[in-house]
């Protein structure tokens, strides 16, 4: 069996809807697993013929790491802004002001905050990450408008520390 009929069966295994296949040859045993909630297909391969070189193993998918704001004293050449932080954003993804449709903001203009209280969620591939604050302060201005794609390092809030 060679790579291009493993890789065949491994996407034929995967569109089925099977759990687990395994598959023993001569010289060659195969399982593979599916998860159906994610459509991950991850395949183990086990040759027993020392002479022939080892087939690639499929990597899973690994959970993101915590999420950290970045704050940055110094915000594009405004003056009368330059007394301000602004907290930017530390993934890509979607900017939300709510925890959910239903639910209040987490904060408006001119609400005090404190270090580590939520200021919106961003989600990126199907997980919402809380971004908290690390600083204190007064919101002066939120830069990004509810459901709005943002990118990494882009500015989401003005906070006067005073």
């Amino acid at each position: 069996m060679d790579l291009k009929e493993i890789q065949n069966l491994i996407k034929f295994v995967a569109n089925s809807g099977v759990a687990e296949v395994k598959l023993e040859m001569d010289d060659v045993k195969i399982t593979i697993r599916t998860t159906l909630e994610t459509n991950v297909t991850e395949a183990t391969y086990v040759q027993q013929l020392p002479a022939q070189a080892a087939l690639p193993q499929a990597v899973a998918p690994q959970q993101t790491a915590p999420v950290v704001v970045n704050v940055n004293t110094e915000t594009p050449a405004a003056a009368e802004n330059s007394k301000f932080i602004t907290i930017k954003s530390p993934i890509i993804g979607t900017f939300y002001r709510k925890p959910s449709p239903d639910k209040p903001v987490f904060t408006e203009v001119g609400t005090t905050i404190a270090k580590g209280d939520v200021l919106c969620v961003i989600e990126a591939m199907k997980l919402f990450n809380e971004i908290e604050s690390e600083v204190s302060g007064k919101i002066v201005k939120i830069l990004v408008d509810d459901m709005s794609p943002v990118e990494f390092d882009q500015p989401l809030f003005l906070v006067d520390p005073s």
